[in-house]
C-alpha cells in the first residue's frame, strides 16, 4: 500500500473512534452528572528519504468537557449538584475516583454512598458519616453538612491539577494520576441534580459529519484499491 493509503487508514481509524465517542455522548445525554467527551486529532509528520514527507493522523487523546450541566430541582435531602468547578471524591475498591453524579443515599452503617454503594469522602479524605439520630439535614454551599444546626462534616469538593489527565472509567466516574486539589470555584446545591452537559443536537450534527468524512475516506480507499488492481493487471499481461 502506498503512502496515501496508509495516511487514509490512520484517518479512518480516528474517525471510527470519534464516532464511538459521539454515539456514547448521545446515549448518555440523560445520565445524571455525565461529562461530554471528545477526541483531539493530531498529526505526525516524518521525513522520508528520497521522497515527500509522510503524514499520519491520530486521535488517541480524549478530552472531557467541563461545561456546566443543567440543574434540576428534586427536593431530595441527599441529592447534591455542583455549581461551578469540582468533583465529588468517592472511595472504590480500586481507589479514589471523581464524579459529578450527586444522587446519594445512606448505607446501613450511616455512610453517605453513591448509587453503586461507593462511599463519599469528606474534605479530609474520610468517609462522610451521618449519625442515625440526625434530622433536619442541611448542606451549605461549601459542603458543610449539619443536622439540627450542629455541624457534622464537610463533603469534599476537589479537582485534578491537570484536567486532561482524567481517565473515564465508566459513564460518570474518572480516575486521575495528577494531584487532587480543593475546588475553590465550586459550590453545592442541596436538593438538586446536575444533568449531562451533552449538546444532543450538536452531537448528532457531528455524527453526520464524521459519517460523511468516513464514507469519503472509504471511497478513496476503494478507488485506490481499484487503481492498484488495474495496474497489476497491466504489468502481468
Amino acid at each position: 500500500m502506498e503512502t496515501a493509503g496508509y495516511t487514509t487508514l490512520t484517518r479512518q481509524a480516528g474517525l471510527l473512534r470519534e464516532m464511538q465517542v459521539v454515539a456514547n455522548n448521545i446515549a448518555n445525554s440523560a445520565t445524571t452528572g455525565y461529562r461530554q467527551e471528545g477526541l483531539i486529532f493530531s498529526e505526525y509528520v516524518k521525513r522520508v528519504q528520497d521522497g515527500p514527507s509522510l503524514s499520519m493522523a491520530t486521535a488517541n487523546v480524549r478530552n472531557t468537557s467541563m461545561m456546566q450541566g443543567g440543574l434540576a430541582q428534586t427536593g431530595g435531602r441527599l441529592d447534591f449538584a455542583i455549581e461551578g468547578d469540582g468533583f465529588f471524591l468517592i472511595e472504590t475498591p480500586a481507589g479514589q475516583r471523581l464524579t459529578r453524579a450527586g444522587s446519594f443515599a445512606l448505607s446501613a452503617e450511616g455512610d453517605l454512598v453513591t448509587q453503586d454503594g461507593f462511599r463519599v469522602l469528606d474534605a479530609g479524605g474520610a468517609p462522610v458519616f451521618v449519625p442515625p439520630d440526625a434530622t433536619d439535614l442541611n448542606v451549605a454551599a461549601d459542603g458543610t453538612m449539619s443536622a439540627n444546626g450542629r455541624p457534622l462534616t464537610q463533603i469534599g469538593l476537589v479537582e485534578p491539577a491537570d484536567p486532561l489527565d482524567m481517565i473515564r472509567e465508566d459513564g460518570v466516574m474518572f480516575r486521575t494520576e495528577s494531584q487532587i486539589e480543593p475546588a475553590l470555584n465550586g459550590k453545592l446545591r442541596q436538593g438538586f441534580l446536575e444533568g449531562a452537559n451533552v449538546d444532543p443536537i450538536g452531537q448528532i450534527t457531528r455524527m453526520i459529519e464524521v459519517q460523511r468524512a468516513y464514507e469519503m475516506g472509504q471511497s478513496f480507499l476503494d478507488a485506490e484499491n481499484e487503481r492498484v488492481r488495474e495496474a497489476m493487471k497491466t504489468f502481468t499481461r
